[in-house]
């Protein structure tokens, strides 16, 4: 009926049921204003941003990670082009954060297909999804956490969730013509946009590496780079130089890469691998200005109430046990003999008591990792009880922007230090570059400055870099502090 009412009309009468007339008309009176060489380009573009952005389809398949284990990938639509999002995977490291969905099939995959997680998708979140402002973050990521209805987005998947969560907000950015570390911003409420100081994996040890090294791996911190760039030149260059120190001492086959493209030499002693990167850091000139911290995963070799620092040894012989004190004691020596300025999950995820105890000492920075797993309940308590001082945020253990943007902001209110963290199973997806600017965490975690899925967030953050020109501002020295 409508289409015989239209080709009844008379083009005088369908210019103004649209309102067309005024519409070109203020399109043609804004090319004169701008200028424009191109009008007609110009009108086009006019015309398409009066237009208000709808999500028009929602496509999601299975890809694989960085370890060629299945995950989520999502192309979202709307009248203003397609977004695209996957998300990242990790360990399961236990009951407190979201969880990936998946199939379960032993026979397929391992059991590890997301294929439900992608039905869930393209059916029941794309039903409810269709139609609405993707600028609208806060209420989209609701409407999904609605849908589900459980604690740990167990029913649709939190991968299904997250995926489509980042896509939002990309087409959110696009909407508002902004880029999208601005939008980030905007949806967090802040102003500053910083460069972090990124944490450059250069030893993988722990369940990361096939070695005998307990902890999960040593990274590098240039904090005293100007700018982004020179970070990078710096990480660089130690990684490298740290790759012909290995290679001397212990030949081609100790430079074998970790999951997250950290060497790999097969040691057990945390003074030999702190050893190689100090000759690494030595050979580049930097010194002072590159700083060090580690990873101990301390729960992956936490056996009741002590901690076998020879976990990984083989046939389980010569177990190194250590009590939580001889820990502190441990972290109190290698602090005072290194450049050590952070320490990531010293003690096991249930022994606040030890962390707590660390922390206070103000040695250094002590981030909350398999402790906190991102989860807003067990900051806030690690808050309230002073556990430690420095938030890990892994967005896939939360499963939205926007409760992404809760938890950091929970952190910051604290004075805690934030570091944006990647997984061991990585894509090529570069959100969390532009989530650590936007939110200025002033620290983020990628990985080695090698392997493309770990390199595509550190290429996206010069890019960010480059864009903000004589705006952008490296966090530096002041790495903990840029609140």
């Amino acid at each position: 009926m409508e289409k015989k009412q239209l080709k009844e009309m008379s083009v005088q009468e369908y210019l103004d049921k649209y309102m067309l007339s005024r519409k070109i008309e203020e399109a043609v009176n804004a090319a004169v204003r701008a200028k424009t060489p191109d009008p007609v380009l110009f009108i086009s573009n006019h015309m398409k941003k009066a237009v208000p952005s709808l999500i028009t389809k929602i496509k999601a398949r299975q890809i694989l990670d960085s370890r060629g284990i299945p995950t989520v990938e999502v192309d979202l639509y709307t009248n203003k082009g397609v977004f695209h999002a996957s998300v990242p995977s990790g360990d399961p490291a236990g009951m407190y954060e979201a969880v990936d969905l998946r199939d379960g099939d032993k026979g397929t995959y391992l059991g590890n297909s997301v294929t439900k997680a992608v039905k869930n998708i393209n059916d029941k979140i794309s039903e409810a999804l269709i139609g609405r402002d993707p600028t609208q973050q806060y209420e989209i990521d609701q409407a999904m956490k609605d849908l589900d209805t459980t604690e740990k987005k167990g029913e649709l998947g939190a991968n299904a969730i997250l995926a489509v969560s980042i896509a939002v907000c990309r087409a959110g950015a696009a909407e508002k013509e902004v880029p999208l570390y601005k939008h980030i911003a905007d949806l967090a409420g802040k102003t500053n946009l910083i460069l972090p100081v990124p944490a450059f994996t250069v030893i993988s040890g722990g369940k990361h590496a096939g070695n005998n090294l307990a902890i999960q791996e040593i990274m590098i911190l240039p904090i005293g780079a100007s700018k982004f760039e020179e970070a990078l030149k710096m990480g660089s260059e130690t990684f490298h130089h740290l790759k012909a120190v290995i290679s001397e001492k212990h030949g081609a086959h100790g430079c074998n890469f970790g999951e997250d493209g950290g060497f790999a030499p097969n040691i057990s002693s945390f003074t030999e691998a702190l050893d190689l990167v100090q000759e690494a850091i030595g050979r580049t000139g930097y010194n002072e200005r590159i700083k060090i911290a580690i990873d101990i995963a301390a729960t992956n070799f936490c056996m009741g109430t002590k901690y076998d620092l020879d976990f990984k040894a083989p046939n389980k012989l010569g177990q190194n046990f250590k009590s939580g004190k001889d820990m502190i004691d441990m972290y109190k020596e290698l602090c005072d003999d290194y450049p050590i300025v952070s320490i990531e999950d010293p003690f096991d995820r249930e022994d606040w008591d030890h962390t707590k105890h660390f922390s206070g000492l103000g040695i250094c920075q002590v981030v909350g990792g398999d402790l906190l797993m991102s989860n807003k309940k067990r900051i806030e308590r690690a808050i309230d009880e002073t556990t430690c001082n420095a938030l890990l945020l892994k967005v896939n253990q939360i499963g939205t922007v926007t409760e992404a943007i809760e938890v950091v902001n929970l952190a910051k209110d604290a004075q805690w230090a934030v570091v944006a963290s990647h997984r061991c199973g990585e894509t090529d997806d570069t959100f969390l570059a532009d989530l650590s600017v936007g939110l200025s965490t002033g620290q983020i975690k990628a990985g080695a400055p090698c392997r493309g899925e770990r390199l595509a967030k550190y290429n996206q953050l010069l890019r960010i870099e480059e864009e903000l020109g004589d705006q952008a501002v490296y966090a530096g020295e002041d790495w903990r502090t840029m609140y």
